[in-house]
């Protein structure tokens, strides 16, 4: 029983993976902890909902959902983070403001859309194999493979790319790369979208494996994103990722030995304990003040 609750873990640790770097990419490049990331991910999936509803096909509709939720995370950026910035706000006022938008992404899904859980298509259903008395579904290969295959694709962005050069660089010094030609408004943007689009993937995932979207599906799966980046040390991609993995196996460990109502419980817990031993993180770096 114990590798099935690790099989289990491992798959939704990947996709807590998937959104836990969508908080290390904003926190990277502006030192900012995106509250909203949760409500954009639940966006993105109701966006695939949406376009489904409307014919176009899961995979077109996954495509279209991307496309328009990396829009919404420049968005979020160009309305309410820039004008903070210009202004040269104290760093408090982003973050109530990413609260603040969080909560109306949410509000405006329950408007438009109903606060009733929808059934979600089961695209990822092909069945389920046994190997060695461990049960694989195929919906836990597709969310751990399609994560796993995404994680890398960021990091060769981010790492082996021009645009992810400039991230590095803004990311180290923003006065010094503008000063260097480095548009860091447009990187600002790009890095928005990037971690909208993470998102989007990652709702279409997870609606598709519990079959459910609901408006408030972001609120508790964004906190445990959330602890997992900071689990890993916030800002640095790898780190989000065994974050991510170390939640999610905590948490299929709990369910499986303690039962549900521990669940979500657990997460937090061990991430309580890990930064009583080590304040930043697994892979933190010493020396972040601000948030």
């Amino acid at each position: 029983m114990l590798l099935q609750y690790i099989l289990n873990g491992l798959a939704i640790g990947m996709a807590y993976a998937l959104v836990a770097v969508g908080y290390s990419l904003v926190f990277g490049i502006l030192r900012l902890i995106n509250f909203s990331h949760g409500s954009i991910y639940a966006f993105g999936a109701h966006m695939v909902f949406v376009f489904v509803g409307m014919n176009f096909g899961v995979w077109a509709g996954i495509a279209a959902s991307i496309i328009l939720t990396g829009l919404l995370g420049v968005a979020i950026d160009k309305v309410a983070l820039k004008p903070l910035r210009k202004k040269n706000s104290i760093p408090i006022a982003s973050l109530i403001t990413t609260i603040g938008v969080s909560y109306i992404i949410q509000n405006l899904l329950m408007v438009f859309l109903g606060s009733e859980r929808k059934s979600f298509p089961d695209f990822m259903n092909f069945g389920s194999f046994m190997v060695s008395g461990v049960q694989l579904k195929s919906s836990q290969i597709v969310l751990f493979s399609v994560s796993f295959v995404l994680l890398v694709v960021l990091s060769v962005v981010i790492h082996k790319t021009k645009i992810g050069l400039a991230m590095r660089a803004v990311e180290q010094n923003s006065r010094a790369a503008s000063l260097m030609g480095i548009e860091v408004n447009s990187v600002i943007s790009f890095t928005f979208f990037l971690g909208g689009a993470s998102a989007a993937i990652a709702g279409a995932l997870m609606a598709a494996y519990y079959q459910l979207v609901y408006p408030t599906m972001g609120f508790l799966l964004g906190l445990k994103a959330f602890a997992a980046a900071v689990l890993g040390g916030i800002g640095v991609l790898y780190g989000s990722v065994v974050g991510g993995l170390v939640v999610g196996v905590t948490e299929s460990l709990a369910m499986g030995y303690l039962g549900g109502t521990y669940r979500d419980a657990a997460a937090f817990i061990i991430l309580i304990v890990i930064l009583i031993i080590k304040p930043t993180g697994l892979f933190g770096k010493k020396g972040i003040t601000k948030v």
